[in-house]
């Protein structure tokens, strides 16, 4: 919210909004994903209409709030997802649509950046998230191996399927630390929690964030 007001953007945060769904879809439960759709597009009310952007931070959570409108296709509230829908974005692509203020402080850091599932198989967002952090004085991007595969995360699989995730995670921890990089961003906070829970055993002091958290570091000189 504040890198948004930074940037000139008036942010409004609904009080009634809540989980987006996309663990309860992607899971095949579908009516309670149904539900918490409605009641999100409900929480907005009138100020949909007067909203240029729905702005997201979770990579996961995206795509199912594009889907919106297919989701509640055959509701009584199909009207209101199809506009929810057209205006949702990822605070990367929304930033760079937007033209981002060039942050000042420098962040003198050699970092590596994730792609999750979600953002970049699911939204095919990329680029964004890069030229944030290109953006910052001083910080290095250096590319990751295997950038796209799967962390393990991936919603509640860590959860239902804990070795395979496990696996999978071990194996991006290693491609991290084979970087040599002091920091990993991630714009999904089941990747960041996933890829923190593995990088911790080996490099507590590794910092593992949102691009987002890089760009506000910037911006406040405040770490």
């Amino acid at each position: 919210a504040r890198v948004l007001q930074r940037n000139g953007c008036e942010v409004l945060v609904p009080r009634a909004q809540g989980c987006c769904g996309a663990l309860h879809y992607h899971a095949g439960l579908v009516e309670p994903a149904e539900k918490l759709a409605a009641a999100n597009c409900a929480a907005l009310g009138e100020q949909l209409a007067q909203v240029d952007a729905i702005v997201n931070n979770a990579g996961g959570c995206g795509p199912v709030l594009k889907e919106y409108s297919h989701l509640l296709e055959k509701s009584t509230s199909a009207r209101i997802a199809s506009i929810f829908s057209a205006k949702v974005r990822d605070i990367s692509e929304f930033l760079v649509e937007l033209g981002p203020v060039a942050p000042r402080h420098p962040l003198k850091i050699k970092a590596t950046y994730h792609d999750a599932c979600g953002l970049s198989h699911a939204q095919k967002i990329r680029r964004p998230p890069r030229q944030l952090l290109e953006m910052i004085p001083g910080l290095e991007l250096v590319p990751l191996g295997e950038s796209e595969y799967c962390c393990g995360a991936a919603g509640s699989y860590n959860l239902t399927q804990p070795d395979m995730a496990a696996q999978l995670g071990a194996r991006k921890a290693q491609h991290i630390l084979d970087t040599g990089a002091q920091a990993v961003f991630a714009g999904n906070v089941g990747c960041l929690l996933q890829i923190g829970r593995h990088l911790r055993q080996q490099r507590p002091d590794l910092w593992v964030a949102h691009p987002v958290d890089a760009l506000w570091a910037s911006y406040s000189g405040r770490m």
